[in-house]
């Protein structure tokens, strides 16, 4: 970054570089980062304190950890600055996590987080509403006011253009699922953004997941829907309109033929096997048929134990699985492919079906195929990633402009 936030100084923006990812730092450590000279570092420090942008922290003596000689000042982001919010905005559920901008580990924490069910069958209006009301209830609970906050990342089941856009659906399933949020929350923060939740998932396995060190993968959201959030080079993908990765693909591919997810592949397997009379109906999946409600965890948990009827399922939706990893495999060639949500705590079964059956999926070395471990959240997580790269990379910028513009 290293702007100057209208100082016509460089060094601001460097030292404010160096801020975010060092904790607590001198001067020096500065002059190390960056080729700044040590007046000129001071300098910016000094300015950077001055706005309340940079806190100045005890002396090493003060601290006890210093014996002798004179004791560098040692600096970091004011705990002040502000907070971010990131949210899933899911067809079924909504999560907002309300937590710290600064990333250093002592302040780095989360003042509020709740999760919701929506209604599948509410208006755009209604689910609007909603999402603002968990907003303001979080904002309550995290004990800070609107203009704390510095950005917000809102990840929702549809394909989002760079202005925070959903195209139209042709039963009007985008439009609901993203019911005008940009425009809703655009005076909430200095920066707001919505994000398909593939991709936001893809950049929480990069961040803190599986992916650390990848740089071809892609996160396949697989709970509810299947959607790719694809990394090529680095780089996550997005298109004209936001749709790379987007699962309607799968409603044409023989072997998949829908883009619902591994909850809904598990239970329509289940019954079609009791149904043809591959089950038996007395015995545990059976009597799941039998109760009304297939639940996809006891499933994939009684595959885990041997029951040889869950195997049995597991690995049908396992070819259903391999085929999906063989498509994405061909197209995008990731070294690895991670399913993401709340099913992928338990769906090794599942996967492990999948490994044997992928290698005849495509021509292309077959990627791993892995389980995420950032469970339902992993959306969220994301969002809260992309929420304070925007707070560094503009909101904070920003602030800091004003308040100096403001001394002159």
């Amino acid at each position: 970054m290293s702007a100057d936030l209208g100082t016509g100084r460089a060094s601001v923006g460097a030292v404010l570089d160096v801020a975010w990812t060092a904790g607590e730092f001198t001067a020096t450590e500065v002059m190390a980062a960056t080729s700044l000279t040590r007046s000129t570092a001071i300098d910016a420090i000094d300015t950077l304190v001055a706005v309340d942008v940079l806190r100045e922290l005890p002396n090493a003596r003060a601290a006890g950890s210093y014996r002798s000689g004179r004791p560098a000042r040692r600096f970091a982001l004011s705990p002040e600055l502000g907070v971010v919010i990131g949210m899933d905005a899911g067809d079924t559920h909504l999560a907002v996590t309300v937590t710290t901008a600064v990333p250093d580990a002592q302040l780095d924490r989360t003042l509020a987080h709740r999760r919701i069910d929506l209604d599948p069958a509410h208006s755009a209006v209604e689910r609007r509403r909603t999402i603002l009301d968990a907003l303001h209830r979080a904002l309550g609970e995290a004990g800070v006011s609107r203009d704390q906050i510095l950005a917000i990342c809102v990840g929702v089941a549809a394909p989002v253009d760079r202005d925070g856009i959903s195209p139209p659906h042709p039963q009007g399933f985008w439009e609901r699922t993203n019911p005008g949020l940009a425009e809703a929350l655009r005076e909430w923060a200095p920066v707001v953004e919505i994000k398909n939740d593939a991709q936001l998932a893809a950049i929480a396995e990069g961040s803190t997941g599986a992916a650390i060190g990848c740089r071809d993968y892609v996160a396949l959201l697989a709970s509810e829907r299947f959607g790719g959030g694809v990394v090529v080079d680095g780089h996550v993908l997005h298109g004209a309109h936001g749709g790379v990765g987007e699962g309607v693909v799968f409603d044409h591919i023989i072997g998949v033929g829908s883009a619902f997810g591994l909850r809904y592949a598990l239970q329509d397997q289940v019954r079609a096997a009791v149904e043809g009379g591959e089950i038996d109906r007395a015995g545990a999946i059976g009597r799941i048929v039998e109760n009304g409600r297939v639940d996809p965890r006891l499933v994939l948990t009684l595959a885990s134990s041997g029951d040889a009827d869950a195997q049995l399922v597991t690995e049908r939706v396992g070819a259903t699985v391999a085929r999906i990893v063989g498509v994405l495999g061909s197209m995008y060639d990731p070294a690895r492919v991670i399913v993401c949500g709340a099913v992928a705590e338990s769906v090794e079964p599942v996967l492990a079906a999948a490994r044997r059956l992928l290698p005849e999926e495509l021509h292309l070395p077959a990627p791993e195929l892995i389980a995420s471990a950032l469970g339902a959240e992993v959306v969220t997580i994301g969002a809260v990633a992309t929420a304070r790269r925007a707070a560094r990379e503009r909101a904070v910028p920003q602030l800091a402009e004003r308040r100096l513009r403001a001394l002159r």
